[in-house]
């Protein structure tokens, strides 16, 4: 019976995962961002949990992988695309825009489409064990959460409008399955020459979210990818 309950502890985790992004979701469509921010955030928590307790307990089955691959797609791959969809709604139409303002929102479920990409790409790729081929799709939902918490009356003012709007889907869509090399925050030791891109990043970060507070994960996620382009082998 023990042994049962410890095979099902990383899967019951996962499912955790799952529900928090089915709730983030819903929340994203009320145009509720902030809650459906923190139901991502929960989700991640989740998410990082269930590996650990894996390893820990020596339990890792096909049907985890599978299941974890399935809740990711909808905590950072549909919650995302939810608030997309919900922006659309919100923001400024340019006049010869206004033709396709019904049918533009759903253009912001690409973002789903190409985290299940990602996703799947991921688990059959044997390159990805240390670093990441492609921006990870939690740190891709937290650009989209942070964003429309902490910057949603720049993005629904004149200044910004639908049409930089599809532009930034396409492009975050298209970094999810970029072969783009970027580095991971797992560190190897606590030495400055085996993690110095890590401590880079962190030591930048801080700033970026003191500085422009809910928003900044946004600014943080920019950052990122900007430093794995640098720092990229050529």
């Amino acid at each position: 019976m023990a042994n049962a309950i410890i095979r099902n502890i990383p899967n019951t985790i996962t499912s955790c995962n799952l529900f928090s992004g089915c709730i983030a979701a819903y929340w994203a469509f009320q145009g509720n961002y902030e809650l459906s921010l923190l139901f991502i955030v929960l989700g991640a928590v989740f998410d990082f949990f269930d590996g650990m307790t894996a390893r820990l307990f020596h339990v890792s089955s096909p049907i985890g992988k599978e299941l974890d691959s399935l809740a990711d797609d909808i905590t950072f791959g549909l919650a995302p695309a939810a608030i997309a969809f919900s922006l659309f709604k919100e923001v400024v139409y340019p006049d010869w825009m206004l033709g396709v303002k019904d049918i533009l929102p759903y253009a912001g479920f690409l973002i789903a489409v190409f985290s299940a990409l990602r996703l799947a790409k991921f688990n059959l790729d044997e390159r990805q064990t240390t670093s990441f081929i492609g921006m990870p799709t939690p740190a891709n939902a937290l650009f989209w959460g942070s964003l429309a918490v902490g910057a949603h009356e720049f993005l629904v003012s004149s200044y910004f409008n639908a049409l930089y709007l599809l532009l930034l889907v396409i492009v975050m869509s298209l970094l999810l399955v970029a072969e783009l090399p970027m580095f991971s925050l797992k560190f190897k030791d606590l030495s400055w020459g085996h993690n110095k891109v890590s401590y880079i990043f962190l030591i930048v970060s801080i700033p970026l979210l003191v500085v422009f507070r809910l928003s900044g994960f946004a600014a943080v996620i920019v950052w990122y990818i900007l430093l794995s382009l640098i720092t990229r082998k050529k």
